[in-house]
């Protein structure tokens, strides 16, 4: 793996997105400006309330399955699709909690106020009734709506108690839907888009430890155990695919390190990666760039660099200080982090529907801290 200085995380001021605000970003872990947090948020804010262009994913059983988003979704109907619109909120959510008064707060609490209302949660959790949409958004959507309903449930503020309320019902039937559909789930799946068990199961996990839901908990780190416990030598050099937002091997090992004691996972890790103990990690070392940021499938690659950083750091949390695992870690988590925030204010909807919630996921080291 080439070695990587540091560098200093810029939003873009170039021809790629000439009306993008130069803002200098932190590392991750570190702590953002206000005009920082409005700068994400902004995407969010713009993006929740804007119904077309879309991708609704929905089976139609019937004419009158014919409706338009807002329709369907009355909540999540912007941001191109659903699970977008949800992280979308989740984002908000978490800037508003981690930076209490910045300068978007006001607006940022009525809009998730309106979406986020009793009525147009038991909307959508109806939407999950009949059987043909039992497994919209499977795991992908039902993960991160988790992640919202967790991030209201640890948010002391009296909108956050109010919202967590409001979202229960959506909240209990996406968690009955998971329960009943991991045991079924004979093999994880691999891929480096929506459908990835690993990710899933990494923010089940989260969730179910943060509430304390002790089934799900069991379901989820019994499903990881089956799946995971006994890969070795993971064949970096296939990866990435040419629309991967997901790292499959990263997010295996960042999912590992939840469920595994350290000392447990230490020994996994070395069988899994094993070129990583001489500081190579072969492709997975390697920022990837977007010959299109334009192309909604190939903007993905953006999203890669920054759930390659994330997963790379969270996977070093669980090494010793000393690994000489965690420094490659570390490193290589630095050059994706650079590589992935370049194309968040890109001025492109393709990506700027979704990669400010990823490059937040990041950032505020999601996943590893409250």
């Amino acid at each position: 793996m080439r070695r990587f200085l540091p560098l200093l995380l810029l939003l873009p001021a170039c021809a790629m997105a000439p009306s993008a605000p130069t803002v200098a970003l932190p590392a991750a872990g570190a702590a953002l400006t206000d005009a920082q947090v409005a700068a994400f948020a902004r995407l969010a804010l713009d993006g929740i309330v804007r119904e077309y262009p879309n991708k609704p994913s929905n089976v139609m059983a019937s004419a009158a399955d014919v409706r338009s988003p807002l329709e369907m979704h009355p909540a999540f109907y912007g941001s191109f699709d659903w699970h977008s619109a949800v992280h979308g909120h989740w984002m908000l959510v978490r800037l508003l909690k981690l930076y209490p008064g910045s300068s978007i707060d006001a607006e940022a609490r009525a809009k998730l106020a309106a979406h986020l209302s009793a009525e147009k949660i038991l909307a959508e959790t109806a939407y999950f009734e009949p059987e043909h949409n039992r497994s919209f958004e499977r795991t992908y959507g039902w993960a991160w709506l988790l992640r919202l309903a967790l991030e209201l449930r640890q948010w002391d503020d009296p909108h956050g108690r109010e919202w967590a309320a409001n979202l229960e019902p959506l909240e209990r039937r996406v968690v009955e839907l998971t329960k009943d559909y991991l045991p079924k789930l004979s093999w994880p799946i691999r891929v480096g888009e929506h459908p990835n068990s690993a990710w899933a199961l990494g923010e089940f996990l989260d969730y179910s430890l943060g509430t304390g839901d002790r089934e799900l908990t069991r379901i989820a780190a019994a499903r990881a155990r089956d799946y995971y416990l006994d890969d070795r030598d993971y064949p970096v050099m296939y990866e990435p695919s040419g629309h991967d937002f997901f790292s499959p091997g990263l997010l295996e090992a960042d999912l590992m390190r939840r469920v595994l004691p350290a000392d447990e996972f230490s020994l996994w890790l070395e069988a899994f990666l094993p070129g990583l103990g001489n500081g190579e990690l072969g492709n997975l070392g390697d920022p990837v760039e977007v010959s299109d940021p334009t192309d909604g499938k190939l903007v993905h690659l953006a999203g890669l660099n920054l759930v390659r950083a994330w997963t790379q750091r969270g996977v070093a949390s669980a090494l010793p200080a000393d690994d000489p695992r965690r420094a490659t870690l570390l490193a290589a988590a630095e050059a994706h982090a650079k590589a992935g925030l370049d194309y968040v204010f890109s001025g492109h909807y393709e990506g700027e529907h979704w990669l400010a919630s990823f490059a937040i996921y990041l950032v505020t080291d999601t996943g590893l801290r409250p």
